[in-house]
């Protein structure tokens, strides 16, 4: 291999990892686990699966959840 192709090579590489880096800070996305959970990642390293109900009993607490956050705030860190 050249040196001019070695460098085509190593600027393609880089352009692919910069791709892959990127793709990970992309945010949230949900998706449907094998046993039918609904699947969401980028909260985490591992990704957050509940069934159905247990997401809609999760919601439903939103008020509640965001209400205790706020007044146990001091004892909550933050990443």
């Amino acid at each position: 291999m050249s040196q001019d192709e070695m460098m085509k090579e190593l600027e393609r590489l880089k352009a692919e990892n910069a791709a892959l880096k990127g793709g990970q800070s992309r945010g949230l996305s949900l998706r449907v686990s094998e046993k039918g959970g609904v699947s969401v990642y980028g909260l985490g390293r591992f990704p957050v699966t509940l069934y159905k109900e247990q997401w809609e009993k999760l919601l439903g607490m939103s008020d509640d959840i965001k209400a205790f956050i706020k007044a146990n705030e001091a004892q909550l860190k933050t990443k």
